[in-house]
């Protein structure tokens, strides 16, 4: 498993990222005075909805890509490209991340939010694929 050590690093990464945004939506509710659960209005304008769902993302890509990096190392698959895909989906998370809070036309969907997401969603699609093929 050492030899996975950057993968690790950068799933623990993706979990303590899952649990930050968590305690950031909770306490930015809190201090607005809002309850817990979905931020009415459900607008891209509205910073607290923005938070509550890049936090929402976050936890939405975690599971779908800690499970098939896990099972990576499990199989075997080469550590060097493991870990390019692993930081790979970080950066896209972080950017993602950084253009949603940031707000504006880039933070509405259909932008560069979306193409950030659905980038994010291929690195897991062929994470799963070279996994599986590993595994064959």
């Amino acid at each position: 498993m050492a030899a996975y050590w950057l993968s690790v690093v950068g799933v623990l990464v993706l979990c303590l990222l899952s649990i930050l945004l968590a305690i950031y939506s909770g306490s930015s509710k809190g201090r607005a005075g809002a309850l817990s659960g979905p931020v009415l209005p459900a607008d891209d304008d509205n910073l607290l909805y923005r938070i509550d769902r890049v936090h929402m993302n976050a936890v939405e890509a975690l599971t779908p890509f800690v499970v098939p990096a896990v099972l990576a190392m499990m199989v075997g698959v080469r550590p060097a490209t493991l870990a390019t895909l692993v930081w790979i989906h970080i950066a896209i998370r972080l950017i993602h991340l950084a253009v949603y809070l940031r707000g504006g036309n880039a933070a509405k969907g259909g932008s560069i939010r979306t193409i950030l997401y659905v980038s994010g969603a291929l690195v897991t699609i062929i994470l799963i694929v070279v996994t599986t093929v590993a595994a064959i």
